[in-house]
């Protein structure tokens, strides 16, 4: 696949400098290399091949977390796996899901149809990959994809303070669902023998 990227790059620098069809060539030639066929997805495997060609690197599209979104109403946003494709993969999931409902700027606009649906890998908190379906799935679903791209944990997304009131509420109230399940029956009785020490 790398060496179409570096064919394609180097049909494409022979056209005159001023070619105004230069970004369109390159966004088209490298969105059917791909099994995405989205522009933003078209646009950051373009930016690996000329990086790639430029400054010899060894960037590979297929490491691209991508998201996507289809803009109904409410808008349906993904990144990363499905449950079904985590476990076609033998890979244990466990999911955390807040309906809209219970995120008070949803309530407040009217807007409770959807959830945020994320799904992490059992027994830690990587994210293998999230669904939102609300009214601004295609913002929210950036924040779950910077955390995939950065390695970041679900257990992470919990400290992030969230502006009150937003939707995005909801993404921090699945990584306190992620966190609760750390309290473990021991951990939960070294936490009650503190807090009846601390009351003596």
């Amino acid at each position: 696949l790398q060496s179409y990227f570096f064919f394609f790059f180097f049909l494409m620098i022979r056209r005159p400098p001023r070619s105004t069809l230069f970004p369109y060539t390159t966004l088209f030639r490298s969105d059917i290399c791909l099994a995405y066929k989205f522009t933003h997805t078209a646009d950051a495997s373009a930016r690996i091949v000329i990086q790639n060609a430029l400054f010899w690197g060894r960037k590979k599209a297929g490491v691209l977390t991508i998201p996507w979104c289809t803009f109904t109403d409410p808008e349906i946003a993904h990144v990363g796996m499905y449950d079904k494709d985590a476990e076609a993969r033998g890979i244990p999931v466990q999911t955390y899901t807040v309906p809209m409902g219970d995120v008070d700027r949803a309530l407040a606009d009217g807007e409770e149809d959807g959830m945020v649906r994320v799904h992490v890998k059992k027994g830690t908190d990587t994210i293998l990959g999230a669904t939102i379906v609300a009214r601004h799935a295609g913002e929210m679903i950036s924040e779950i994809s910077v955390a995939m791209q950065a390695k970041m944990g679900l257990g992470s997304l919990s400290s992030v303070i969230h502006p009150y009131p937003t939707q995005a509420e909801a993404i921090r109230r699945a990584a306190d669902a992620y966190n609760r399940t750390r309290l473990t029956p021991a951990v939960k009785g070294i936490f009650d023998r503190l807090l009846r020490f601390q009351r003596r």
